[in-house]
């Protein structure tokens, strides 16, 4: 009998040209570090009495298929998953391309995701999959991944995979030990480190149907969010949380002029978090900053994502 390894699945990826209608081939392989993304669907306790004290047989409740996918920040195919957050790029250039995503589109792309075991085989194509968040994290060393939050319409399990023939690109990570933090384009030190979350906070239309499927799930007021752990060897970020002084942060990774990413918040607001000294080593101190959207950008958040694929 054949058994599953994580080491063998595989997930292919395309968008749909409308909300839950699964593509019939021309899909993306993706690498992932994991994933939870699935159906699942839950019992209702029987409220049936006079039929003695053993209960009645449970009822079934309606289909929630969501999960998170953990992947790595690598030069190419982040793009797609940029897309699926943020909507569709501007582009500028030939040979080394960049790719503009911007928050604040009314809209956004679903997705056709299929998680594959071929060794039973069981291949689960989950379709009208938005992605609903993307958190990352910063460090002084270690690969760097990102979360994506999803949250998707429907599961169903196939015994052959959608496309036997996938596109594939060619696979560089980013490292952490490539990272930077600017604040207001120059370089913050002292920042031990440091996490972003970006929300499209998106709102699941739980209408009534017969499939117990939602509608659709739809991006309302977006937020950007993170912290910063830094040495305490100066007073610039006290400074600024105690005036209320807005500050733009950029976060990055460059392996060189022609392959890199930077995620920038325009417009942000630091706490004042309080200070507090257990011994004799350094002082630390973590500021929950909160971003907002900038008048003179016109969105709350960039990213920049610099590599040689034309498009997504």
């Amino acid at each position: 009998m054949a058994r599953a390894y994580g080491a063998n699945a595989s997930l292919l990826a395309a968008f749909e040209s409308t909300y839950g209608a699964v593509p019939g081939g021309d899909y993306w392989k993706l690498p992932f570090v994991s994933t939870s993304l699935g159906s699942e669907q839950g019992l209702i306790a029987n409220d049936l009495i006079g039929l003695g004290r053993d209960p009645s047989a449970p009822l079934r409740d309606v289909v929630k298929v969501e999960g998170d996918i953990v992947v790595p920040l690598d030069v190419k195919n982040i793009g797609l998953w940029l897309r699926a957050l943020l909507g569709s790029a501007t582009v500028a250039g030939s040979g080394s391309v960049t790719h503009t995503f911007a928050s604040g589109k009314p809209a956004l792309a679903s997705l056709t995701l299929e998680t594959g075991l071929a060794e039973l085989p069981a291949y689960f194509v989950a379709s009208g999959v938005m992605a609903n968040s993307l958190q990352l994290g910063f460090a002084r060393s270690g690969a760097a991944n990102a979360t994506v939050g999803l949250i998707a319409q429907g599961e169903i399990r196939h015994t052959q995979t959608r496309d036997a023939t996938p596109t594939t690109r060619e696979l560089l990570r980013f490292n952490q030990f490539q990272g930077s933090i600017k604040k207001d384009g120059q370089p913050l030190g002292n920042v031990v480190s440091a996490q972003l979350t970006y929300s499209n906070n998106l709102e699941r239309i739980e209408t009534i149907r017969s499939d117990g499927r939602i509608e659709g799930a739809d991006p309302t007021v977006a937020s950007l969010t993170g912290n910063l752990e830094v040495r305490f060897a100066d007073t610039l970020l006290i400074d600024a949380a105690t005036n209320n002084t807005p500050l733009e942060l950029s976060f990055g990774y460059e392996i060189d002029a022609e392959r890199s990413i930077r995620f920038t918040a325009h417009e942000v607001y630091l706490p004042k978090p309080k200070l507090s000294i257990s011994g004799p080593g350094g002082i630390q101190a973590t500021f929950d900053w909160q971003a907002a959207k900038n008048a003179a950008v016109g969105r709350m958040f960039t990213v920049e994502l610099t590599n040689d694929v034309e498009a997504y």
